[in-house]
């Protein structure tokens, strides 16, 4: 008997033999008595019996079930168990669903937490500025990736009699991508003299012609900030070049990525030969880093000069 109590037992731990029988079920149910548990599969076994039901194929595999539970329950080992699985079954689907509840919340906070930033940047110019910035940055340098890339896989072109313009020069050296440089201004400031914007930029190269595009280096540097003014023409970045750095009060160091001889020549007088043509690669690089410090100095003898003649 013992042995086929156990396997009864064991037969599917998803049966609530409680349930079975037709009695409640949980904490509830731990509290019968063994009297109460014989009531109740006596009364069952009168309505489940098979021969009640001649006509229902599952009358016989029904009244097994009903055995098979009241074996299990008016065993006093085997109902603990079963007891104690009941109550852990129980603890189980209500941790499931605190955790399925505290899911949906984080998913619900988040969810709003996004919209409410989407709402935010939507309202404020500052940051759609900013994320336009980070986009136009981001496809500068895909595109300086790509040139570079085309350049050292094309192999270089014999020279032909036939002429050509500058213009279809020029795309021929970017792959068929016009990229005018010297339309191109590269923008430095010190950052203890006050710090600029993108939206600060356009405004003050704006007097100047159209502008395109500009795009703010990340901060690297806390002393120094830089960005990369693309003007609507040739013409107004030379008259940005020559107004903004004409004036030595200018907190602002304004170079042309890409500009005639002449034109910085004019601007900044030297008597030594020096490269007026930074390389593109080299437009955040060591190369015009140089560059920029030998203008700065200039600049800078020329301020002391100024200030021990007045």
């Amino acid at each position: 008997m013992a042995g086929g109590r156990g396997t009864a037992a064991e037969e599917d731990e998803n049966v609530d033999h409680y349930a079975v029988l037709g009695l409640p079920s949980g904490e509830e149910g731990a509290k019968l008595t063994l009297k109460e548990i014989e009531k109740a599969y006596r009364n069952q076994s009168r309505i489940r019996h098979p021969d009640k039901r001649p006509n229902d194929p599952n009358a016989t595999s029904d009244f097994q079930q009903l055995k098979t539970s009241f074996e299990v329950l008016k065993d006093e080992a085997s109902r603990c168990v079963f007891d104690a699985r009941l109550r852990a079954r129980r603890e189980r689907l209500v941790r499931d669903s605190f955790l399925d509840a505290k899911r949906r919340k984080l998913a619900t906070d988040l969810e709003e937490r996004e919209r409410a930033a989407e709402v935010a940047e939507a309202a404020d110019p500052v940051k759609q500025a900013e994320r336009r910035e980070k986009d136009v940055a981001a496809r500068l340098q895909e595109e300086l990736a790509e040139f570079q890339a085309r350049k050292a896989k094309k192999p270089a072109a014999a020279p032909t009699s036939t002429s050509k313009s500058s213009e279809q020069v020029k795309k021929e050296e970017h792959g068929g991508v016009a990229l005018d440089k010297e339309r191109m201004l590269k923008v430095s400031w010190e950052r203890n003299s006050g710090d600029y914007t993108a939206v600060k930029l356009r405004e003050l190269f704006e007097k100047f012609g159209g502008v395109e595009d500009v795009v703010i280096r990340s901060k690297a540097s806390k002393k120094r900030g830089s960005a990369i003014v693309v003007m609507s023409s040739k013409e107004a970045a030379v008259a940005a070049t020559h107004s903004m750095c004409g004036s030595l009060s200018n907190p602002l160091l304004v170079l042309p990525v890409q500009a005639v001889a002449s034109d910085i020549s004019s601007s900044f007088p030297t008597k030594s030969a020096e490269p007026v043509n930074p390389k593109l690669s080299n437009i955040i690089g060591a190369g015009f880093q140089d560059y920029e410090a030998s203008i700065m100095k200039k600049l800078q003898k020329a301020n002391d000069l100024k200030k021990n003649t007045q």
